[in-house]
């Protein structure tokens, strides 16, 4: 039975850290310069475009899939329904890998070292901080169905 106040308990909305953390090292880079004269080779740029490119497969589907099912985005909020079918057959996490693969995209583009190094800081929190709290709601929400689908579908890819 759905408890209409349950809700995974993420309240830092997740495209936020994102960001955060892509703007962190940003100002970093303005404070302690590492060269990025290999961010300005054609190849590299390629890389970027690419990146952002794959992650609208990511993206456009999970969010399409998300407002069709009329589920919610917003991470302090119950969730409709378990979403398991479409892209949810690839990835747990659609829309964080695609936020993944934008933040290393974007990376590419403005050649920052820094947006590299403090990557794996980011998916750990996003790892730890979000997913971990978001599978243990989806498990009290969703009970054996959602126990179910997790042994089918990787976290990430």
């Amino acid at each position: 039975m759905e408890n209409k106040k349950d809700n995974p308990g993420v309240y830092a909305p997740p495209p936020l850290v994102y960001v955060l953390t892509f703007l962190t090292a940003v100002f970093i880079q303005k404070k302690a310069l590492i060269d990025n004269s290999m961010f300005h080779q054609p190849l590299t740029k390629i890389t970027g475009i690419s990146f952002l490119l794959i992650s609208l497969f990511f993206l456009v589907r999970s969010l399409r899939q998300f407002f069709q099912s009329k589920n919610t985005l917003m991470t302090i909020k119950p969730a409709s329904s378990l979403q398991t079918n479409g892209i949810y057959n690839i990835t747990r996490n659609p829309m964080y890998v695609g936020l993944a693969v934008v933040y290393l995209g974007l990376s590419c583009l403005i050649g920052n070292w820094w947006n590299i190094i403090l990557f794996p800081l980011l998916m750990l929190i996003i790892q730890e901080y979000i997913i971990k709290r978001e599978e243990k709601y989806l498990e009290r929400r969703f009970g054996q169905e959602y126990l179910d689908y997790k042994t089918k579908v990787r976290r990430w890819l």
